[in-house]
């Protein structure tokens, strides 16, 4: 759960933003999350999660949309449609939580 970026579930309508560990990123960002989260759960049902891998990659997960199809071709929609956006959260994640050794094989 610490790597819990952000979630929703439309079964009870709720979003889910992990304020103690991203909460300094700007407002802006949030809010586009939630947008993002929330008109999924709209278009499809189910739950969505966002999240970072080990290695700073954002992972957008799905738990029993209503239609699966569509839940894939709305997540491959939501990468395309907001590339900038997460290769910014990928930075962000990789400069504040990924230590220093990979900072500086970054910086070389």
């Amino acid at each position: 759960m610490d790597n819990i970026l952000c979630a929703a579930n439309s079964a009870n309508m709720l979003f889910y933003f992990n304020e103690e560990k991203y909460g300094i990123l700007p407002e802006d960002v949030k809010k586009e999350l939630k947008i993002i989260c929330v008109l999924y759960c709209a278009d499809v049902g189910g739950i969505i999660t966002m999240s970072f891998s080990d290695e700073h990659r954002l992972l957008i997960s799905t738990i029993e949309p209503i239609d699966e199809i569509g839940a894939e071709l709305r997540v491959k929609q939501i990468r395309r449609d907001n590339e900038e956006l997460f290769s910014m959260l990928e930075e962000f994640s990789r400069k504040f939580f990924g230590g220093e050794d990979e900072i500086e094989a970054e910086d070389r």
